[in-house]
C-alpha cells in the first residue's frame, strides 16, 4: 500500500487565465526545486484556456496574446492537467458541473483563479435599452466568446459612445474603427470580423467622467493610435491644456499620456481621415434615450473638486449634452461573481482573504485560495497577476507542508469524465488550437477560432 507522506499532494485550480496558469507555474516550479510534490488540476467551465488572453486582449495586439506561449510551456509540465467544459456549481445533478464539497474531497487545496466575469453598472434611466452594450459583452463577441456569438450589435450607427477611460474603453472603440485590411490581420472571430468590416460606423465618442490626469489609459496604448491608418484623433486643446505634463508630482506614464493627449490636442485630427476617434473629459453619462432602442445619450458635464482625504471626484455642474448615436459602450470595470459556497464581498465584488488564504484561513475555508482579479479586483496588467500568485502560493505551500495528502475516494479523471460528457482535456485543448491555428494560415491570420460549443467538442476528438 502506497505510504502517506509519499503520496503527492494534488491542487485544484478553478479558472485558466493568467492567474491561474501563473500560480500552476508557481507550484511546479516548488515541486520541482525540493518543495512538496504537488500535482496541478487545472478546470475551465469553457473548452479554451487562456482566459482574456484569448478572450478579452483585443485582437489588434498580438504581442499581449503572445504570453499564451508560457502558459501552453506550463501545461506541457509533468504533474499539470487541463480540464475544460466543467463548471463550478451547486447542483450535482446537472451534467458538467461539479461542486466546491466534491473538490475538497478530492484535492489538497483549491485555488480560485475566476477572474471578474460581469460588468459594473452605470446606474442611469435607459442602460438596459437594446444598442446599450457593456464592454465584457461585446470585448466577448468579437473575440469569439462562446456566450457572446449572438450578441449582433447595431453597427449601423455613424457615431458610437463608449463610456470609460481606461483601457478596454480604448480597445472597444479602436475595434470599431480599425480598416478591413487591420481587422482581417487579426484573429477576430469571424462573425465579427464580417460585421465590422461592413460596419457603418465612422466616430467613436470615448467619455471620461474626470479629467485626462485621472484616466487610466496605457501609454501604449494611446502611442499606437497614431499609427492606426485613416483615423484622425480629436483631443479639445482645453481640456489638455499646455503645460499640463510639467507638474512633476504626477507619476511618470501619467505625465507621458499627457504629452501623447496634447501632442493630439495641438495637431489636430487628419482632415481626410475616413474615421474620427474624440476624447470628451469631465463627462458623466445622465441618461440613455429612445423608442424601443437606444437613440442618444445624455452626458452631464462635471467639474473636479479634491476632498478632504486628497481624492479628486468628478461634480454634476447641472450642464448637459445631447449626443445622438445608436450604440453606447459602458467600459466602466469589470466586477466578480459570488462562487458556490465561497465567501464574497458583495461591495467590492472580491472574495475576502489574507494574502490569498480566504476568509482569515478559517476552519471551514482552510484549504481554499484565491488569485488574480477576483482577489483583488479588476486592476493591473497581465503580468501582475505572476506576483499575485506567488504570494498566494507562499500560503498555500507552507500549508501544504503541514497536510497529510488527502486520500482520492476515486479516480478524478474517470470521475470528471462521467460527470462531465462534453470533457475536454489538454489533448483535446491542443486539438483545437491546431485546428484554429491551420485554418487561419491560408489568410495569414493567427488563427480562425471555433466558436459554437458542439463544434468546439468535435474537433477536440479528432
Amino acid at each position: 500500500m502506497e505510504n502517506h507522506t509519499t503520496r503527492p499532494h494534488h491542487v485544484a485550480i478553478v479558472g485558466s487565465g493568467p492567474s491561474g496558469f501563473y500560480a500552476a507555474a508557481a507550484l511546479l516550479d516548488a515541486a520541482a526545486s525540493e518543495g512538496p510534490d504537488v500535482r496541478v488540476d487545472m478546470f475551465d467551465r469553457l473548452a479554451t484556456p487562456w482566459g482574456l488572453v484569448r478572450a478579452g486582449v483585443a485582437p489588434d495586439h498580438p504581442k499581449i496574446k503572445s504570453v499564451s506561449a508560457q502558459y501552453d510551456k506550463t501545461a506541457r509540465r509533468e504533474g499539470f492537467r487541463f480540464f475544460g467544459h466543467v463548471h463550478l456549481g451547486d447542483d450535482p445533478a446537472e451534467p458538467g458541473v461539479v461542486t466546491r464539497d466534491e473538490l475538497l474531497e478530492r484535492y489538497d487545496a483549491i485555488v480560485y483563479a475566476v477572474g471578474s466575469q460581469t460588468e459594473r453598472r452605470l446606474g442611469i434611466p435607459g442602460e438596459d435599452l437594446p444598442g446599450s452594450i457593456a464592454s465584457v459583452d461585446f470585448v466577448g463577441w468579437y473575440n469569439g466568446h462562446p456566450d457572446y456569438v449572438d450578441l449582433a450589435p447595431p453597427l449601423d450607427t455613424e457615431r458610437v459612445v463608449v463610456i470609460g477611460a481606461g483601457n478596454v474603453a480604448l480597445d472597444v472603440a479602436r475595434m470599431v474603427l480599425l480598416t478591413e485590411a487591420d481587422l482581417r490581420a487579426t484573429d477576430t472571430a469571424d462573425h465579427a470580423l464580417d460585421a465590422l468590416v461592413g460596419s457603418g460606423v465612422r466616430e467613436a465618442l470615448i467619455c471620461g467622467r474626470r479629467g485626462p490626469v485621472q484616466a487610466s489609459f496605457t501609454t501604449t496604448e494611446l502611442r499606437e493610435l497614431a499609427d492606426i491608418d485613416d483615423l484622425g484623433v480629436v483631443v479639445d486643446p482645453e481640456q489638455v491644456p499646455a503645460g499640463i505634463a510639467d507638474d512633476d508630482t504626477l507619476a511618470k506614464g501619467t505625465r507621458r499620456n499627457l504629452e501623447i493627449l496634447r501632442g493630439f490636442a495641438e495637431s489636430g485630427p487628419d482632415p481626410d481621415a475616413r474615421q474620427r476617434m474624440e476624447f470628451r473629459f469631465y463627462r458623466s453619462p445622465v441618461e440613455i434615450r429612445g423608442d424601443g432602442k437606444v437613440e442618444e445619450i445624455v452626458l452631464g458635464v462635471n467639474r473636479l473638486e479634491t476632498d478632504d482625504s486628497g481624492r479628486t471626484r468628478a461634480v454634476d455642474t447641472g450642464e448637459r449634452e445631447t449626443i445622438p448615436t445608436g450604440l453606447v459602450l459602458r467600459a466602466v470595470g469589470y466586477r466578480g461573481l459570488a462562487l458556490p459556497g465561497v465567501p464574497f464581498d458583495e461591495d467590492t465584488g472580491t472574495v475576502p482573504h489574507t494574502e490569498g488564504r480566504i476568509g482569515e484561513h478559517s476552519d471551514d475555508h482552510r484549504r481554499e485560495y484565491v488569485v488574480g482579479w477576483i482577489k483583488r479586483g479588476p486592476t493591473g496588467i497581465i503580468g501582475t497577476n505572476k506576483k499575485d500568485a506567488n504570494e498566494t502560493v507562499r500560503h498555500l505551500l507552507a500549508d501544504l507542508a503541514e497536510q497529510t495528502p488527502v486520500e482520492h475516494p476515486d479516480d478524478v479523471e474517470d470521475w470528471l469524465r462521467d460527470r462531465c460528457p462534453d470533457l475536454v482535456d489538454q489533448t483535446g485543448w491542443e486539438a483545437i488550437d491546431a485546428h484554429e491555428r491551420g485554418r487561419g494560415e491560408p489568410g495569414g491570420r493567427p488563427r480562425v477560432k471555433v466558436v459554437d460549443r458542439d463544434e468546439l467538442i468535435k474537433v477536440s476528438r479528432p
